[in-house]
């Protein structure tokens, strides 16, 4: 119990809170570095994955593709943007990775909500007349938004727990308190570290479920 003591005792400290390198301005830096990971590889992924499960060609290799990142170590793809030009471009390495990271689990998720989507709705919505895209819109999103939305928690989660190495890549974040205890050979910081970054991330796997039951429809239960 005495590291555990000791890194409340780091935690309820005042002056771990604030200035440059303080809890606040720490957590703001992985807030931003996450935030923009998930939106780019959103913006990449989720359109990608919607429309091929709409059209029901490609899906399959898309996703099989993508997901042969997840078997390459982040920090892998990190070390590689390290020993190249972007070394010197700020978070760019960072965000990169994170986004390589993210693309799998929003690309498989779109698409995999999509095709799962009862076909004989579908089916019956063309026979009422309605174009593609409306078959897409009114029928196929809403019934598929409870896949996908779990696919943006997933990945959410994933990055947010992932950004940490921003820090080894001499950017902010709240890695760099746990590397600044591990520099310091104090083992209360690294596991504070750890503990607001376990913290942030059950934070925002909260706020998207509560997120997801205010905005997506649910059907009736019978």
């Amino acid at each position: 119990m005495g590291v555990v003591a000791d890194a409340w005792t780091w935690l309820t400290t005042g002056a771990h809170w604030t200035g440059a390198e303080g809890i606040g301005a720490r957590l703001a830096e992985h807030a931003y570095v996450s935030g923009l990971a998930l939106l780019i590889a959103g913006a990449l992924a989720l359109p990608l994955g919607l429309w091929l499960g709409h059209l029901g060609r490609g899906g399959a290799l898309a996703v099989n593709v993508s997901n042969v990142g997840r078997a390459v170590p982040v920090f892998a793809v990190l070390a590689l943007f390290m020993v190249s030009p972007l070394r010197n471009a700020g978070y760019v390495p960072t965000v990169t990775a994170l986004v390589l990271f993210a693309v799998p689990p929003l690309l498989t998720n779109a698409y995999v909500g999509v095709r799962e989507v009862d076909r004989a709705a579908v089916r019956a919505s063309r026979g009422m007349g309605m174009t593609g895209g409306q078959v897409f819109r009114r029928v196929e999103l809403p019934l598929a938004a409870p896949v996908v939305t779990a696919g943006i928690r997933s990945a959410a989660v994933q990055v947010v727990a992932t950004a940490t190495i921003a820090a080894l890549a001499g950017q902010g974040g709240l890695g760099r308190i746990i590397t600044a205890g591990f520099a310091l050979y104090d083992t209360a910081q690294v596991v504070a570290g750890a503990v607001l970054v376990a913290l942030l991330a059950l934070l925002v796997e909260g706020l998207l479920v509560l997120l997801d039951r205010l905005l997506v429809p649910r059907p009736p239960r019978t």
